[in-house]
C-alpha cells in the first residue's frame, strides 16, 4: 500500500460506492440503525479524506498547478464554503445547520475528487487498472441487477424502505417507503419492476451503466458480451434520460473522432432503446402493488389530469415533471441570482425538511444554493474538464458529455459513484 500515492483509495471509492446503498440498507435491515450506521455510511467521506490528507502530505500542499481548471474547480469550492457560513437570513434562505452540512459536502465531492485525481499523477498502468476496476464494478451491478429484477420479488425489498425513510429521512410515497422510481407503474394497476441494482434505484444504475459503456473496447470478444450485458441492464433500468445521455455522448465521440462507427451506434441505441421503453408494459418484468399502496396510487392518480402513461409520450407525467422542475428552477435563480444559501435545493432540503426552492437539476439546484455565479463557475470548470479530456481521450470526454447532459434533469453530483469516478479521472487529463 503506497501511502504518498493512494491509488488504492480510487480503487476503494469505485468498488465501495457501487455497494454503498444496498450495504447500508441490509445492515439496517439486520438492525445497525441511527447514529451507528450514519458511522458506518461515513466511510466513504473518511477515505476520500485520507486519501487526498496524504496527496497534500506527500505534495507539500494542494496538487495544484495553475491551470484554467485547477483555478476554476478551486474558485467553485471557495464559493462553497464561503456560501456555507454566510448566514442563512442574509440570502433569504430556511436550511438548518445539518442542512448546511449535508449540502457542503455535497457540492464538494466532486472538488475533492478532481483534486484527488489531480494529484495521484497517474501512469498509463494505473490508468488502464482503474478503468478494468470500473468494468468490473459495471460488469457486476449489471449483473446484481438483472438476477434482483427476475428473480427477487419485490416483497424482499420492502423491509428496507426504513433505510431510505427512517435513517435517511427521506419521504417517498405509495410504495412501502421505498423509491417511487423503484418500479414502472403503468396506470390501471399494472406495474413493473424496473433494475435499481446495488444501488437501489434505477437512475444511479443507469448513470454508472452509461459511463462504463464508454470504457469497454468491442475489438475483442469479450468487450462485445460485456457492452451487451451492460446495455441490456441499461434497458431494463427504464431510464430514457440515460439512453439519450448515451445516445448523445456518442453523437460527441463522432464528432470529435469524425468516425461514422459511433453514430452508428448511437442510431442502434435509439432505436432499440425507444423499441424498448414503448413495449416495456409488455415485456418488462411484471409485480404488484400492496392493497394499501394500491389504494395511494389511485388516490394519487385522481390529482394528475391530463398526463400520458405512455412513456415516449410528450405530456408523461415524469417527463412533464422533469420539464416543470428545470424551469421552475430556472425560473428561481434568474429572480433570485445571488442565491439562497447551502442545503435550500434538491435532496438535501427533502431530509431536511425544508421546501426546495429547487430540484432536479445539478445545474439549478447550485444556482439556488450558490447563486448564479456558482452555477456558471460549476458550469465553466465542467466544460474546461470536459475540452480536455475530449483532446485527450475522446472516449472519456463523450462519458463526460453524456453525464453533463444528464446534469440537466437531475442531481448527477448527488450520485456520489458519479461524482467521485468521473471528476477524479477528469482530473487526470486536466
Amino acid at each position: 500500500m503506497n501511502l504518498r500515492r493512494p491509488v488504492w483509495a480510487l480503487h476503494g471509492l469505485i468498488v465501495g460506492l457501487a455497494l454503498h446503498n444496498v450495504v447500508m440498507a441490509l445492515l439496517w435491515r439486520a438492525g445497525v440503525r441511527g447514529a451507528a450506521l450514519s458511522v458506518v455510511a461515513a466511510w466513504k467521506d473518511v477515505l476520500l479524506l485520507v486519501a487526498l490528507a496524504l496527496v497534500v502530505r506527500a505534495r507539500g500542499g494542494l496538487p495544484f498547478k495553475g491551470s484554467l481548471t485547477d483555478w476554476l474547480a478551486l474558485a467553485f469550492g471557495v464559493l462553497v464554503v464561503v456560501y456555507g457560513v454566510l448566514p442563512q437570513s442574509w440570502l433569504g434562505g430556511g436550511a438548518t445547520h445539518k442542512g448546511v452540512l449535508y449540502a457542503a459536502r455535497h457540492d464538494l465531492l466532486p472538488v475533492g475528487a478532481y483534486f484527488l485525481g489531480r494529484g495521484l499523477d497517474l501512469t498509463e498502468n494505473e490508468r488502464a487498472r482503474l478503468c478494468h476496476t470500473v468494468l468490473a464494478v459495471a460488469a457486476f451491478v449489471a449483473a446484481f441487477g438483472l438476477i434482483d429484477v427476475y428473480a427477487v420479488p419485490l416483497s424482499w425489498w420492502r423491509p428496507v424502505g426504513g433505510w431510505f425513510h427512517d435513517q435517511l429521512g427521506l419521504q417517498y410515497f405509495g410504495l412501502s417507503d421505498l423509491p417511487e422510481n423503484f418500479v414502472y407503474n403503468a396506470g390501471n394497476g399494472v406495474v413493473f419492476r424496473r433494475l435499481t441494482s446495488t444501488f437501489l434505484s434505477p437512475l444511479a444504475t443507469a448513470y454508472l451503466l452509461v459511463v462504463a459503456l464508454f470504457f469497454v473496447r468491442l475489438r475483442a470478444w469479450r468487450g462485445r458480451v460485456l457492452a451487451l450485458l451492460l446495455f441490456a441492464a441499461l434497458l431494463l433500468t427504464h431510464t430514457r434520460s440515460a439512453l439519450l445521455a448515451l445516445v448523445g455522448g456518442l453523437v460527441v465521440l463522432a464528432i470529435v473522432r469524425r468516425s461514422l462507427r459511433p453514430l452508428l451506434f448511437a442510431v442502434v441505441v435509439a432505436v432499440l432503446g425507444f423499441a424498448f421503453v414503448k413495449s416495456y408494459d409488455h415485456i418488462g418484468p411484471r409485480t404488484h402493488f400492496t392493497k394499501a399502496e394500491l389504494a395511494q396510487q389511485e388516490a394519487n392518480a385522481k390529482l394528475h389530469h391530463g398526463v400520458s402513461n405512455d412513456p415516449t409520450a410528450v405530456n408523461e407525467a415524469s417527463t412533464s415533471e422533469h420539464v416543470q422542475a428545470l424551469r421552475e428552477g430556472v425560473r428561481t435563480v434568474v429572480h433570485h441570482p445571488w442565491g439562497f444559501g447551502l442545503g435550500n435545493s434538491g435532496v438535501t432540503a427533502v431530509r431536511t425538511h425544508i421546501k426546495p426552492k429547487a430540484g432536479e437539476s445539478t445545474y439549478t439546484e447550485l444556482g439556488v444554493e450558490l447563486g448564479l455565479l456558482g452555477a456558471l463557475v460549476f458550469v465553466a470548470w465542467s466544460l474546461s474538464l470536459l475540452r480536455v479530456a475530449l483532446l485527450r481521450r475522446p472516449w472519456f470526454g463523450a462519458a463526460f458529455a453524456a453525464v453533463l447532459f444528464l446534469g440537466l434533469q437531475t442531481d448527477v453530483i448527488g450520485v456520489p459513484w458519479i461524482a467521485v469516478t468521473v471528476w477524479a479521472l477528469a482530473a487526470d487529463d486536466a
